[in-house]
């Protein structure tokens, strides 16, 4: 049986077109190793939840793994792992540097019918994983500006064109009769620019005695499925805690927040808040 590898760790770098290259530091006594990469969950455990990549030489007692943009990655997230010919469970892989700076700010070509995008980030128990998208259509939030009635967001749609009847509508998913609609204004031409203004005041109307997070949504023409809105284009792969708004009054004894989700899907979030704050 060919020894265990040990403590394996791995340095990730981005180009602008989103292939990832892996430097892997694994002792010699490995030969034929791959890169494991799992999805995670019972998704893991069906055709294509796993995908192995070769190792080659990268010189200096290290290993190199290339994850080219092209290939296949289901929407999720994969852990990094380590697999051996002979062993009996593969090695879990350690972040190392990531230079990811080629990732920020990405944009896809306007008339990509789909959008893909893949971070590497440190897992809570200090793992390497890679957080996947896969989006089509896909409306990518820009700037958020924070108003005393409302927000303002502008973004590119992507997949899909703006047309007759476009709108935003803001949806409750435990509720989804309390749905609101606001419109929609293309920027920029054909170029897929948009932007919208949600007041707080509409979602605010029905009793909010604790938290609610309402999901955005852009409908590209009245009667068309809703895109959710979200921010993928770039080297963050959890907005939920590094992105935060200010809250203002939607209403008395309710606080409007925007807020991304731990998958980076815009919401706006109301809870009940001290009034006339």
């Amino acid at each position: 049986m060919t020894p265990a590898i040990a403590t394996v760790r791995a340095d990730c770098a981005a180009d602008p077109a989103g292939t990832l290259t892996f430097d892997l530091t694994v002792p010699a006594s490995a030969p034929a190793a791959v890169l494991l990469l799992r999805r995670r969950g019972a998704a893991g455990d069906r055709p294509g939840g796993t995908v192995r990549i070769p190792l080659d030489g990268a010189g200096h007692g290290r290993l190199r793994a290339v994850l080219p943009a092209s290939t296949g990655l289901s929407e999720g997230r994969w852990d990094a792992y380590v697999e051996e010919p002979g062993s009996e469970a593969p090695r879990a892989v350690e972040p190392g540097l990531r230079d990811l700076r080629a990732l920020v700010d990405r944009g896809p070509d306007t008339g990509a019918a789909s959008v893909s995008a893949r971070v590497p980030y440190p897992t809570a128990d200090g793992r390497l994983a890679l957080r996947c998208w896969v989006r089509a259509p896909h409306a990518e939030a820009g700037a958020v500006v924070v108003g005393p009635a409302g927000m303002t967001v502008e973004g590119m749609l992507y997949g899909v064109a703006v047309g007759e009847g476009a709108a935003v509508e803001a949806r409750l998913p435990e509720d989804p009769a309390r749905t609101h609609s606001f419109p929609l204004t293309p920027v920029g031409g054909p170029s897929g620019g948009f932007a919208f203004t949600l007041p707080y005041g509409p979602p605010a109307e029905g009793p909010v005695h604790a938290a609610q997070l309402w999901q955005l949504w852009l409908v590209p023409v009245a009667g068309a499925a809703g895109v959710r809105i979200s921010r993928i284009l770039d080297d963050v792969w959890s907005r939920h805690k590094s992105f935060v708004y200010p809250a203002r009054e939607a209403a008395p004894g309710v606080l409007a927040t925007p807020c991304y989700t731990a998958d980076n899907d815009l919401c706006l979030r109301l809870e009940p808040g001290p009034a006339g704050r």
